[in-house]
């Protein structure tokens, strides 16, 4: 008997809770401190029903001034099925001497079940508003003390200038590196031509004696600043007179060239390549300044 009471009693004590028209009730606000003149507050009302209830909106307070220190900027009511989420925006006008006590006035919210009306309170909340400024104010000679806003704390930037720095030194030498190979040091690539040539023959061989005429014939190119030919020597040393020391020499290693690579038969020997090495030598001297 004792359990079918209970049970009697539990079904009862549901069914009660089913009945209610507001299944959920909640007043979100934000701190309830450190406003001055001209804030805005928020306050979200949060109200879930059950289906067939509707929330009228004609009962929210309107937008405008509430009070002679209080407007009321914004409402905005959403619904997600029998949620009703409201969102009121206030600004407070009042300029204390010092901090005040003050209050967001509550109301009441109508919801409708057909005909029937049910009301649901929306409780006044309190907070507190500083003043702009002391109390009582100080003097100097330029008259009112003004006191500013403490400055931000300062990041160290050492790391930051650090990598600058780094990634600025290193731009500069691909710069200067990019410049050097698109010859923009056309005096300084003058001279290392024969430098870099010798650097070449070194290596090579009396069986390589095609290849070093090309050595020696493309440092003569880039000296004359276009293609040399035999026949182009007198317009060259006006242009280089220093190399007219060397023009026997010149004319060798032309005459020579000619009969590599347009006669028949031609017997290449290890003095051969020693008399074009001796000429690339000297030339180096000539760009070093040294002859």
């Amino acid at each position: 008997m004792k359990i079918v009471l209970i049970l009697a009693f539990s079904l009862l004590g549901c069914s009660g809770s089913i009945d209610e028209p507001i299944s959920y009730f909640n007043v979100e606000t934000p701190r309830p401190f450190g406003y001055v003149n001209g804030d805005e507050i928020p306050q979200r009302i949060i109200i879930e029903t059950r289906s067939g209830i509707t929330l009228q909106t004609g009962s929210l307070p309107a937008k405008g001034q509430i009070n002679r220190w209080l407007n009321l900027n914004e409402v905005t009511v959403k619904q997600t099925g029998q949620q009703y989420v409201i969102d009121l925006r206030y600004q407070v006008f009042y300029a204390p001497l010092e901090v005040k006590s003050l209050i967001l006035p509550g109301f009441t919210a109508q919801l409708s079940h057909g005909e029937k009306s049910i009301s649901q309170n929306i409780p006044a909340w309190s907070f507190t508003l500083s003043p702009l400024r002391e109390l009582v104010v100080r003097q100097t000679e330029q008259g009112e003390y003004m006191r500013p806003d403490s400055p931000p704390i300062l990041l160290a930037n050492t790391l930051a200038m650090y990598g600058l720095s780094a990634s600025l030194a290193v731009a500069a030498l691909i710069a200067a590196y990019l410049s050097f190979l698109y010859g923009f040091f056309p005096n300084r690539l003058r001279r290392t031509l024969f430098k870099q040539a010798l650097r070449k023959l070194a290596g090579l061989s009396k069986a390589d004696m095609e290849q070093a005429l090309t050595i020696v014939h493309h440092a003569l190119n880039n000296l004359n600043g276009q293609p040399l030919f035999y026949n182009q020597l007198s317009r060259f040393y006006r242009r280089n007179p220093e190399y007219l020391q060397i023009s026997s020499q010149l004319d060798w290693f032309f005459n020579y060239s000619n009969r590599y690579f347009f006669s028949a038969g031609m017997i290449t020997v290890t003095q051969d390549l020693q008399q074009l090495t001796d000429l690339c030598e000297r030339c180096r001297k000539i760009e070093r300044g040294s002859l």
